[in-house]
């Protein structure tokens, strides 16, 4: 069943399917959005999904997005009468699937609301109204008859502090909430096609789930502990039925290949408050890209003995700046002391503002960080407006260059490690030298490169690697458009030197440069000897590099008789 709304407006719709014996999916459809709190974008749009078990008790799992309130709400009343809903079981409260809680408890005022204990103490923050309700812990079971046993998966960090996942025995579904989703917006309920979806399952997996990879081993192993599962109903995009076990095992694999650093940096935020939630993961996502592990910890329900153990173990830290009063202030300046006192000299930190209208001022703490030896790993990170497209790229690429200063010396002893014969063999093979532009919105990147190679006639396509720490691998998923300039022999130098450059997080990489836009929106140098405008149709993952193809439908040549600029190496282990 699917219910339109007013096509003038952005598409939004409403699909039900039955899943599994009494157990309905009510899914929100939001066709055209392109973008999911900015830090990262949609190509394919994205889904709010909420469940229905009907045992000889009724749950609920999950609600909606406020802007699905009508339709949402209209299509449960025509499914079932919402007073007799027994449970509201919340498997984290972010407003993308909380977001009608408060309507859902004025139409069921008996309703139990069902979640962690950190998601109850939000809950009550977000709906200033007494509800009954229940806690739960990691193995916990609700039975609502007729052969609907729950248990309870405690999911920390995936990718907020107080996320469950919910196992219902009988039908074998789990319910996952974010984890094991995708932004991708089809009216197929089910992944029936996993060569459609896989390239937005893994960007969504790195945006979200890649920086907390050992929590997502430690849901993996709970999961382990249950029955087989047969459907991971997810919170957002298709549920996943056809490839469970091939979904699970890339989880199972990134996330090994991620926590298996040995440096690691401690993030930490404050949830539900201004934008440090979403600033931190960005952060987060840049120094996962450098090889680096995260832990990510939500100074509003901090343990203070984990608190303590994750800075003394990390290598670096990363603070949102909390409230400087208010309800939590006391308990947050509490756990702040702790991570004072834990932490050492010569471990780099980073400060960032969060943005919520009452943040604690970034000098005073960050002075205290220096008397205690600690090295500063980005300039401070001061909002000064709403947090646009700009402010979320130079939060990752301020984890970029914090996840590359820690891995350095490794990164020296991999080059050295390699044969001489064979490196001094592979540097024989030479190169072109191109610069790659892009552009995507307000967001603009650019990067000096040399693995290019020539892939296809049919269609024109070519191959760039990609190195996995490199800022505009961001701007190069499937689907996006860039341009290739070619650089001109005996012409190269300035453009070269100019984009060799390490530039400082959010710094404009075209300053000083002649440029001119693209068909596609991307900028070309004006002294290139030659550009392609190109679209981005696949990627295929490597140790160290993406190799990303790429089909090219628009290209000019500026001097018919010059050559292109050639690169000769004398060694194979570095550019």
């Amino acid at each position: 069943m699917v219910v339109l709304t007013d096509r003038t407006q952005r598409r939004l719709t409403m699909q039900t399917a039955e899943i599994a014996p009494e157990t309905l999916t009510m899914r929100s459809l939001d066709w055209d959005r392109d973008r999911f709190d900015i830090e990262f974008g949609l190509k394919n749009g994205t889904t709010y999904n909420s469940f229905l078990i009907r045992g000889e008790q009724i749950a609920l799992v999950d609600t909606s997005h406020a802007k699905f309130r009508q339709l949402y709400l209209d299509l449960l009343k025509e499914t079932i009468n919402p007073a007799e809903i027994n449970y509201l079981i919340i498997s984290h409260t972010e407003p993308d699937h909380s977001g009608l809680v408060p309507d859902i408890l004025a139409l069921a005022p008996d309703v139990t609301v069902v979640g962690s204990k950190v998601a109850i103490q939000f809950l009550e923050n977000l709906v200033h109204q007494p509800f009954k309700q229940r806690i739960v812990k990691n193995g916990d079971r609700l039975d609502l008859g007729n052969g609907h046993e729950l248990e309870f998966v405690i999911a920390p960090n995936l990718h907020w502090p107080d996320t469950i996942f919910t196992y219902d025995h009988k039908t074998q579904v789990l319910f996952t909430c974010d984890a094991f989703g995708m932004h991708y917006c089809d009216d197929r309920t089910f992944d029936e096609e996993l060569s459609e979806i896989e390239d937005d399952f893994r960007y969504y997996y790195d945006c979200l789930m890649g920086p907390n990879a050992r929590s997502v081993l430690s849901a993996l192993k709970r999961m382990d502990q249950l029955e087989a599962v047969n459907i991971i109903a997810t919170g957002h995009g298709p549920l996943l039925q056809h490839n469970v076990a091939e979904w699970t095992g890339r989880y199972r694999q990134w996330s090994k290949e991620q926590a298996k650093s040995d440096k690691t940096v401690a993030v930490f935020y404050v949830s539900d408050y201004g934008y440090s939630d979403r600033l931190s993961q960005s952060i987060a996502k840049g120094i996962t890209k450098a090889g680096v592990a995260v832990e990510m910890m939500d100074l509003k329900s901090a343990d203070p003995q984990e608190l303590q153990e994750m800075v003394s173990h990390a290598a670096g830290l990363v603070i949102s700046m909390p409230p400087a009063s208010g309800d939590i202030a006391t308990s947050i300046q509490a756990a702040l002391s702790t991570v004072l006192a834990a932490a050492k000299a010569k471990q780099a930190v980073g400060l960032f503002e969060s943005y919520g209208g009452d943040d604690e001022p970034v000098d005073p703490l960050l002075n205290r960080f220096r008397n205690l030896g600690l090295v500063e790993a980005f300039p401070a990170i001061r909002v000064k407006d709403v947090p646009g497209e700009s402010l979320y790229q130079l939060c990752e690429e301020a984890g970029v260059d914090l996840g590359q200063a820690l891995t350095r010396d490794r990164t020296v002893q991999q080059i050295k490690s390699i044969d001489a014969d064979l490196e001094k063999a592979l540097g024989r093979i030479s190169s072109g030298l191109y610069i790659i532009t892009a552009q995507k919105g307000d967001l603009m990147g650019a990067m000096l490169a040399s693995w290019v190679m020539q892939a296809s006639f049919k269609p024109l396509g070519f191959t760039i690697a990609v190195a996995k720490d490199r800022a505009i691998e961001s701007l190069m998923q499937v689907g996006d458009r860039f341009v290739l300039n070619v650089l001109e022999e005996g012409n190269h130098a300035g453009l070269m030197k100019h984009f060799l450059k390490r530039f400082a997080p959010g710094a404009d990489r075209f300053a000083g440069v002649k440029t001119y836009s693209a068909e596609n929106g991307s900028p070309i140098l004006a002294d290139a000897l030659a550009y392609l405008e190109c679209e981005v149709t696949s990627r295929m993952e490597q140790s160290d590099h993406w190799v990303v193809y790429s089909t090219a439908n628009v290209g000019r040549v500026s001097k018919a008789d010059a050559l292109t600029a050639v690169h000769h190496r004398k060694l194979g282990n570095y550019y």
